[in-house]
């Protein structure tokens, strides 16, 4: 699934699954053990190179790849682009370009023809009829080059292949550059095969086609768009971090046969583009992961391509941000070996360190010294700054605590991310649906001060917690019909009587005489056909 070495070849199919895997290890850091991949044929030095991998021989360690000549763990480094022999790359002849008329693709549109393209080709599935595609050609055509316009679905061999036949034999294919995609976001629970082919079939199959079908030409390059999400995951971005770490593979198994290739990992653009688009990528702009502006990611991408590198990590990361909620999700070395994140570490192990969000790390040893309802204005203030963040809000204050997260806004890709959060902060591991188990930030607060000061939740406490989580429920059936709510509140009603007179039996229950209590509680427990009978008798007397 992964390279240790230039010639070291790998199944695209497999690179796939480990992009997969990333994500799955920020969605469920609780139940995720890693990722190891065997060589192709695995003797008995690698098993038992893998049971010590399984054994915890590498600690901190969760992607590995064994071979006969060691165990390899997987990191970012800096890219060697200093290089005084590098010659540079010109375009010549006919460069094709996917999703070419989209954000992405005509960024690099009309790069390709200030550099000197002869013939642009530029696919995309409504070709002319596309956005902007009009105005684009006449603006690449000024410059002097000639701009084909084709309505094409790359994934569709056969449409690729007539594409491919009709470009001119006087400027014939010299470059490949790949930038069509679409995104689906959502957690791993909620994809279906169907969601995942969606995506699959614009960046991967696409890629394959390509690949295929230039395999015999001269090409000086082969560029496949990838993503920051196929490096290091995202929660909710399952199918795309796959796709794109397909791509990756795919370029480390051309240059295992001979080819050029060159996989960019792209943080999100400024403007538009798949890595700035979609739910789980707009919570990274303006924070962690800054957009790049174009002519940024176009001059890093011209370095590239005259270093010949095969795959890169192009983004602008706020590493005292990033570095830190990264790997508080679940513990990994991915980026242990970069200077910026070697420098937080140090600071960190000398105690002059903060988490990503600047709280203090022993947020236990701080709720100790406070009595109860600094506690709790502690651990509310905590959970709103963080559904603040996620949700975009301006602070705190705008997060109505007592409203319910649904309300709110919160979905399963929001709630995958505050979890992240909180467990950041906290140091707990709480499942992906706390948000959903707890459903109000006032409720999750005194889930908070449960786990994290449990002397100090007394029955009261408790008490008051449930209410929350009722009055979440109640809102969540709030268009139930009327019977179910009259039901409901007669229930409710009958509880709050007791409670008032002191009376600690469980509704529908016998007094020491053997009868049955009041009206109320006998309605609590009656069928519809007994309610709607009950409803007819009050109207009657009314």
């Amino acid at each position: 699934a992964v390279a240790v070495g230039a010639t070291d070849g790998t199944a695209p199919e497999r690179a796939a699954l480990w992009g997969l895997g990333r994500v799955a290890a920020l969605e469920y850091p609780e139940r995720w053990g890693g990722l190891v991949d065997l060589p192709e044929a695995a003797d008995t030095a690698a098993a038992a190179r893998l049971a010590r991998v399984l054994g915890g021989a590498w600690p901190g360690e969760d992607q590995l790849a064994v071979r006969g000549s060691g165990a390899f763990g997987r990191r970012v480094v800096r890219a060697p682009l200093d290089d005084p022999h590098a010659t540079g790359w010109t375009p010549s002849g006919t460069v094709l370009v996917t999703g070419g008329t989209g954000a992405l693709g005509a960024h690099v549109a009309r790069w390709l023809a200030r550099e000197g393209a002869e013939h642009l080709v530029l696919t995309g599935r409504r070709g002319p009829d596309a956005p902007g595609a009009a105005e684009l050609r006449a603006e690449l055509e000024e410059s002097g080059t000639r701009v084909t316009l084709a309505a094409c679905d790359a994934a569709d061999r056969d449409a690729l292949a007539r594409v491919l036949d009709a470009i001119p034999a006087d400027a014939p294919l010299t470059a490949v550059f790949h930038a069509a995609g679409v995104l689906d976001d959502g957690v791993l629970e909620g994809m279906t095969a169907e969601r995942f082919a969606t995506v699959f079939r614009a960046k991967a199959w696409s890629a394959r086609n390509l690949d295929e079908l230039t395999a015999g030409l001269d090409l000086s390059a082969f560029v496949l768009f990838s993503s920051f999400a196929g490096v290091a995951g995202g929660p909710g971005q399952g199918s795309y971090a796959a796709a794109n770490a397909y791509l990756d593979g795919l370029a480390h198994a051309r240059r295992a046969r001979g080819l050029t290739a060159t996989a960019v990992a792209w943080g999100p653009w400024a403007g538009s583009g798949m890595a700035a688009e979609g739910v789980a990528a707009e919570r990274l702009r303006g924070g962690m992961i800054p957009p790049l502006q174009p002519d940024q990611a176009i001059a890093a991408l011209h370095r590239l391509l005259a270093h010949d590198r095969t795959t890169a990590l192009v983004a602008d990361i706020d590493w005292p941000q990033y570095a830190p909620a990264f790997t508080t999700v679940r513990p990994s070395r991915l980026y242990a070996e970069l200077p910026e994140v070697r420098r937080l570490s140090a600071a960190t192990e000398s105690g002059t360190g903060q988490t990503a969000t600047g709280q203090a790390p022993d947020l236990a040893a701080r709720l100790t010294a406070l009595a109860g309802p600094e506690q709790e204005r502690l651990l509310l203030d905590l959970v709103c700054e963080q559904v603040a963040a996620v949700l975009g809000y301006s602070g705190a204050a705008a997060v109505e605590p007592t409203r319910a997260f649904r309300e709110l806004g919160f979905d399963s890709l929001t709630a995958v991310e505050l979890r992240n959060r909180v467990n950041a902060l906290t140091g707990l591991v709480l499942p992906a649906t706390v948000v959903f188990d707890h459903p109000t930030p006032t409720a999750l607060a005194d889930c908070l001060r449960t786990e994290l000061a449990p002397d100090a939740a007394d029955p009261a406490t408790l008490l008051l917690g449930d209410l929350e989580r009722l009055e979440g429920s109640l809102a969540a059936v709030a268009s139930a019909d009327e019977i179910t709510r009259t039901k409901v509140a007669v229930r409710l009603q009958a509880a709050l009587d007791r409670w008032k007179n002191g009376d600690a039996r469980p509704a529908g229950g016998a007094d020491e005489s053997g009868e049955s209590g009041d009206v109320s509680e006998q309605l609590a427990a009656a069928s519809d056909d007994e309610m709607l009978e009950f409803i007819k008798k009050q109207l009657g007397r009314g």
